[in-house]
């Protein structure tokens, strides 16, 4: 399938008309998002493919062109009816994507071959597994696939990457003969793990039942209330082995001994000058680590104007002051009051973003990254939280290890042929990094006779 110079192409068999534009903003909003919410599952939920989230990123100045980051989203139409699209970006660095290839680039280098520019389909800066392909099918999403392959060949780029990908965008993508990568992030659930109920009391009414039965009859002593999502706060520290609940216990003790306390606002009733505060914050720890922050102020005003339904924010006071903050991002649809699931609504998913502090407090990153967000998902009713890349640390705080994919192709056959032979190799490794993960679980064992050690 090969376009045009005018960027688009009717392919007579289906009436599809294909076009690249050099902007999110070339793309209706309305189109673009009821394309988002027919996509599988959570996926259609996820904040960071709104149209809203894609476009401030281009009109704050944080990923332009000037960044590296040029805009070429791919649509696929039917008639009037956007049936497909993608956001792609031509990229002549590997900076804020979180899926490594700087190996690559370096040996397309050595051997006088460039590698810059390349394409890039994810949302800049965001390392958050969801949909990459909008389709309205599988027919489709795999049409997009071969469109953005034939799109890169015609202009001559060495590669194409489709970062944390759905599981729909994973199977379009190794239909067309992509390459599969694969990494981990840490994700915290909220089900308690399969204990006695002598371990522990039933769910609150109303709340998710995985056994058939009356409401509000009690399971006999000794059944196994299975995938409850926990009560409270204490309920979820019940559930872990002793060694992590006392570190836990003890890392908050440290934080409220020190006189910090937290407020938590949402949406629209996150301030201004809390935004403010929390911008400073968030420059503050890039600078810290030697690099300018990749968003700019203007980047979260938009944030606050057009989507400010996604945002949660928690700021950390010690003396009336503030000294710290986390920004989580929210999939959009409300919350459920005490910690209640809803069946037939998508997974409600929390995403830990960012963070920055003012003050030296020992465990604060802790309690405003980890505990307070996942005792807001446990009152709220949310079912997942997403603690972002990196970090076996994150085990310690009940955050599990789960495996991300990546798809990949490179047009050099001799370099394609090398990838894959590497990505062979990792991927064994990686097979055997899960597996040793898992066995460090941090929630308590059910010993021989369905009794849980204390």
């Amino acid at each position: 399938m090969r376009l045009n110079p005018e960027k688009h192409v009717k392919n007579n068999s289906n009436d599809y008309v294909i076009r690249v534009l050099d902007s999110p903003l070339q793309v209706p909003a309305a189109d673009w998002n009821a394309l988002l919410a027919v996509q599988p599952g959570d996926d259609s939920l996820n904040p960071f493919m709104r149209h809203e989230y894609l476009a401030a990123m281009l009109e704050s100045g944080s990923a332009t062109a000037q960044t590296g980051w040029t805009a070429r989203f791919v649509t696929l139409s039917r008639g009037p009816q956007l049936v497909g699209a993608c956001a792609l970006y031509l990229k002549d660095h590997s900076y804020g994507e979180y899926v490594f290839d700087h190996a690559w680039a370096n040996a397309y280098h050595q051997h006088g071959l460039p590698y810059y520019p390349k394409a890039l389909v994810a949302p800049p800066f965001t390392p958050v597994p969801g949909p990459r392909l909008l389709a309205r099918d599988a027919a489709t999403r795999t049409l997009l696939v071969k469109a953005l392959l034939a799109w890169c060949a015609e202009e001559g780029l060495s590669s194409l990457h489709l970062l944390f990908a759905s599981d729909a965008d994973v199977a379009a993508c190794e239909e067309a003969g992509l390459m599969l990568r694969h990494n981990v992030q840490f994700h915290w659930s909220n089900t308690a793990p399969t204990l006695p109920t002598a371990c522990g009391s039933l769910p609150p009414e109303g709340a998710l039942r995985l056994r058939t039965g009356e409401a509000g009859s009690a399971a006999p002593a000794g059944e196994e209330e299975k995938g409850r999502p926990f009560r409270d706060f204490d309920d979820f520290l019940m559930s872990l082995s002793q060694e992590k609940r006392k570190k836990i216990r003890q890392e908050r003790r440290k934080v409220l001994e020190a006189g910090v306390h937290f407020r938590w606002s949402l949406g629209k009733d996150i301030s201004t000058a809390d935004w403010d505060f929390f911008y400073r914050c968030y420059e503050r720890t890039y600078y810290e680590h030697g690099n300018a922050p990749y968003l700019s102020r203007d980047f979260f005003q938009r944030m606050q104007d057009t989507m400010p339904e996604n945002w949660l924010l928690f700021v950390a006071e010690r003396n009336g002051r503030p000294i710290a903050t986390s920004l989580i991002a929210v999939s959009a649809g409300g919350t459920r009051a005490e910690g209640q699931f809803d069946t037939i609504t998508p997974t409600r998913v929390a995403y830990g973003r960012y963070w920055g502090a003012l003050e030296r407090v020992d465990c604060l990153h802790f309690e405003a990254c980890y505990y307070q967000p996942l005792q807001w998902c446990i009152t709220h009713g949310y079912q997942r939280f997403e603690g972002g890349a990196q970090g076996e640390h994150k085990m310690a705080r009940a955050l599990l290890p789960v495996k991300t994919t990546s798809a990949h192709w490179l047009a050099h056959p001799a370099f394609a042929d090398a990838v894959e032979r590497f990505l062979e190799r990792e991927g064994e490794g990686m097979a055997g990094y899960m597996e040793e993960l898992e066995r460090r679980n941090p929630f308590r064992q059910v010993e021989p006779g369905g009794h849980a050690p204390s």
